[in-house]
């Protein structure tokens, strides 16, 4: 269908409502930038990032009588992708402060965007809870996928099984298979119910005095347990679709919460896919944490480890060392970066 011709008066209009948005846009950043070179700004202190909105941040101060207290900032240019986590340098502002350092990461959850740009997740984190739930499906591709990301970033994976009181007899040996599939290589995996509030205990141990951050598709419960963790918070919880029985995007921003008896928690936005595009092959394997005795043990320098004679890892997967499906899994994630380039 061919769109409609607008008439002069129309097309004046709409030129007139544009150039209106361009002119209050460029007066909201010359104040912004205004403001920035202030000199009532206070003095430079630390804070901690624990919520990201566009080009502000809510910093809390960690310093003074006032330790604590939000407060909404601005960021200054070329800081970088600043997120929850980061620890900065800001100055307290009348009425918004600005961040204006960024101190080094000790660690950093890193994924792709569907436009290619390498986007991080979360900052200065101890352990990855690496969230899955009878419903919506958990599919091991995913959970695959975040223990590379895991596993080459340094940063320590934990499995959490959710939504255990769904465990029936028509799922229980598949759900047993799974548990079984990374517990045998070495992987702790936790089992939880926000509706029975069991598994609480053994979730707020691996919490205790550690930066966690909750990952997982959507659907999987993560507010849920949150709040059943920390009750007062109240965050918005989502159901599953009736159709395709897959989670509905309740959390938008990661945001920080401390956790009373030590230690903070990150809750991040559920996503259906975790795309490790950026990372060369030779990386991914290296994030198959069964595979390392194997790597570089095959006849031919070039293997796919599909079926080329004396490959080290179908050996292994023969010898009952590697599970068929976790090679599958690895296959499956080295033919996406193929796709996607």
């Amino acid at each position: 269908m061919s769109k409609r011709k607008l008439t002069r008066r129309q097309a004046w209009r709409v030129e007139k409502i544009q150039q209106e948005r361009t002119q209050r846009a460029l007066k909201k950043e010359s104040n912004y930038t205004t403001q920035l070179d202030a000199s009532e700004l206070g003095t430079e202190q630390h804070g901690l990032i624990i919520s990201h909105f566009g080009k502000q941040v809510d910093v809390e101060m960690l310093e003074g009588e006032n330790a604590g207290t939000i407060y909404r900032c601005h960021l200054r240019t070329h800081l970088g992708q600043l997120v929850t986590g980061d620890k900065v340098i800001w100055r307290e502002g009348s009425p918004t402060g600005v961040v204006v350092a960024v101190l080094p990461r000790t660690s950093e959850l890193q994924r792709p965007t569907n436009h290619g740009e390498l986007k991080p997740v979360a900052a200065n984190i101890d352990k990855i809870i690496i969230t899955f739930a009878i419903e919506p499906q958990p599919f091991s591709n995913l959970i695959d996928r975040y223990l590379v990301a895991a596993e080459l970033s340094d940063i320590e994976p934990v499995l959490l099984l959710n939504k255990a009181d769904l465990i029936n007899d028509s799922n229980r040996d598949t759900i047993n298979q799974l548990i079984d599939r990374y517990q045998s290589i070495g992987y702790q995996v936790l089992t939880a119910s926000t509706t029975l509030e069991s598994g609480m205990q053994a979730l707020y141990e691996q919490l205790n005095n550690n930066t966690c951050v909750f990952v997982g598709q959507s659907g999987v419960g993560k507010s849920s347990l949150i709040n059943v963790l920390l009750p007062g918070v109240d965050i918005k919880v989502g159901g599953l679709s009736e159709q395709t029985r897959k989670g509905k995007h309740t959390t938008t921003t990661a945001r920080l919460f401390h956790i009373p008896s030590g230690g903070d928690l990150i809750d991040s936005p559920g996503i259906r896919e975790f795309a490790l595009w950026h990372l060369h092959e030779d990386l991914i394997i290296e994030g198959f944490v069964e595979f390392k005795p194997f790597i570089g043990m095959c006849k031919f320098r070039n293997c796919k480890h599909e079926q080329e004679p004396k490959c080290a890892l179908l050996d292994a997967v023969e010898a009952g060392k590697i599970s068929e499906s976790r090679l599958e899994s690895y296959r499956r994630i080295i033919v996406s970066l193929s796709e996607n380039k």
